[in-house]
């Protein structure tokens, strides 16, 4: 307590509460081609319905990345998804500025949203970057006399004319309709689709509605999952006044009701290096919780960073990866080889990676066909699925949890011997059975050396551990390093390992936190040792069972102990 001057009562509360939290286990990351959204930012998903809301459906160049996320999906509902785009991508604009492209929402703020017109990109661009862009158009009556003549008057109750807050400062003409269409029909399948509509908005940047902006430019930032508003609207001088403050200021009006078509939309296909950009977003495990790491059909150079930049750099959480294309989809035979061959070009194995054995064909219900899609997403949705009905130290595979959902047909379904090879080096067999179903069959990682931590559900046991540990044990630090101290740590963590051992995860512990690890040297470069061994659990890989034929006469007594 504080030294006190004078006679008196100091009431102090000491908190040693402190316990091993939970952390969760089951966040996925992926980055990777998708048709729309915001590009270089991480978006947390959900579902299959806000992987499309927010990045839109699959087509040909997007469905192995679409995919590999929504079968993730169907085994769990954490995944953070990066878009990469190229250096090509562009935003769709209404045809009468220059192409811009704008990556995500935070860079329109930080550099289109207060502008003037000033830089031709012409008033409307797309909201994010690709083809899909110059599906839109954007219509705007800003004038009372033609309101009557616009198509789009039955979706607003009157015409726009003064808002309350101009006419409060002495501003007139303010107001204006927006209206943001799908010209083409690519987001809705039905051409001409009104999208999203904004009534009332006002050309005065400081203009408000019971406090909150009414500005066009910051309504259409804050509200539209389409389009941006770029420079005031240019139509001719009619509107330079626009973006200025209302006080006193009439409101220059367009004299008629214009509609424009967005064009010029680029997705821009991501290189690998734009992709390895995206995963980098990933790396600071101080920043954002991952645990599954996944990288649908990405090529050996995307594999390779995030299995040392990623999976390997953090240190607490495992890569999925799968073949080539090429090595597994109609290659009669050669599998095999080419998955040796695929395996062999990565220059670097660890207990942080785990890979399987192909693709799998699997309907796409939003273009009526079917494609490969590989197989990393589905194995990694299966850690999620054994966390949901278990524990992260479980072993994803065989019957119980390794059942693999929408699978039309494999790849390349390997029988014993093949898979017997394939073990060996640390690829996970992905098997059809008649009857049975397609399962996981193989929960080993990439350790290329006999260990422990060969095998998935140890290496997701000591994450759990270790992640949930190092959190608790941030309260040691500033602490005096004491008897205290050292005794606190260890009844902090022995309860966490003892129910951790209580549900299988573990068959024995000891922590070890005092003097003979925390010698004086130790203290005195003011470090803090705590040494937790572990006996991790093994799950079942092989079974032996032995059926003995014996004589009628014989005493089973007898042989059972003779054995």
């Amino acid at each position: 307590m504080a030294f006190q001057i004078s006679p008196g009562v100091n009431v102090a509360e000491v908190d040693a509460t402190t316990v091993v939290p939970s952390l969760q286990t089951t966040a996925g990351a992926f980055a990777g081609t998708f048709q729309w959204g915001p590009a270089n930012k991480i978006k947390i998903i959900d579902s299959e319905i806000t992987l499309i809301n927010t990045f839109g459906k699959p087509d040909s160049d997007s469905a192995e990345s679409f995919f590999t996320c929504a079968n993730f999906l169907s085994y769990g509902n954490n995944l953070s998804v990066v878009r990469a785009v190229g250096s090509a991508a562009r935003n769709a604009t209404d045809g009468t500025g220059t192409t811009v492209l704008i990556q995500s929402e935070d860079v329109y703020e930080a550099t289109y949203l207060r502008q003037g017109n000033t830089n031709a990109y012409g008033p409307w661009a797309a909201r994010y970057t690709g083809v899909l862009g110059n599906s839109l158009a954007v219509s705007v009556c800003a004038n009372t006399t033609t309101f009557s003549t616009w198509a789009y008057k039955n979706y607003f109750t009157s015409a726009p004319t003064t808002s309350d807050y101009a006419d409060s400062v002495a501003g007139v003409d303010d107001e204006m309709h927006v209206v943001v269409i799908d010209e083409n029909g690519l987001f809705t399948g039905s051409a001409g689709t009104v999208l999203e509509t904004f009534a009332f908005v006002s050309a005065a940047i400081d203009a408000t509605i019971n406090g909150v902006t009414n500005y066009y430019k910051q309504v259409i930032f804050n509200n539209s999952k389409y389009i941006y508003s770029m420079d005031a609207i240019d139509y001719s001088t009619t509107s330079a006044s626009w973006g200025n403050t209302a006080a006193g200021r009439t409101f220059a009006r367009p004299t008629t009701n214009i509609t424009r078509s967005l064009t010029g939309g680029v997705t821009g296909a991501p290189s690998d290096g734009d992709i390895v950009i995206g995963y980098d977003l990933f790396a600071n495990k101080e920043g954002i919780d991952i645990s599954l790491v996944l990288t649908a059909a990405h090529s050996v150079t995307v594999q390779q960073s995030v299995i040392d930049n990623i999976a390997i750099g953090r240190a607490d959480c495992v890569a999925f990866i799968s073949p080539r294309r090429s090595d597994v989809v109609n290659q009669s035979g050669n599998e095999t080889t080419n998955i040796q061959n695929w395996l062999a070009s990565l220059s670097r194995t660890s207990s942080y990676v785990v890979a399987d054995s192909g693709w799998k064909y699997q309907f796409d219900k939003y273009n009526n066909t079917y494609r490969w899609i590989p197989l990393n997403g589905d194995i990694a949705g299966l850690c999620v699925y054994t966390d949901n009905i278990r524990d992260p130290w479980f072993s994803p595979a065989g019957f119980n949890r390794g059942a693999i959902k929408n699978s039309i047909k494999l790849s390349w379904n390997p029988t014993k011997p093949f898979r017997d090879t394939l073990y060996k080096l640390g690829i996970n067999p992905v098997v059809s059975f008649p009857g049975q179903g397609t399962v996981l069959f193989g929960d080993k990682t990439l350790l290329d050396k006999p260990s422990a931590f060969d095998r998935i559900n140890v290496r997701r046991l000591f994450i759990t551990l270790e992640k949930s540990i190092a959190q608790a044990a941030k309260y040691s630090m500033f602490e005096l390093n004491d008897e205290f101290t050292r005794a606190q740590f260890v009844a902090l963590v022995t309860p966490f390992l003892r129910d951790i051992q209580g549900r299988r995860g573990i068959t024995d512990f000891k922590v070890v936190c005092d003097s003979t690890n925390n010698t004086q040297q130790v203290v005195d470069s003011n470090q803090f040792v705590g040494d937790i061994y572990i006996k991790p659990a093994r799950s079942v890989n092989y079974i032996q069972l032995n059926f003995v034929a014996i004589g009628t006469g014989v005493d089973f007594v007898t042989i059972v102990g003779a054995a």
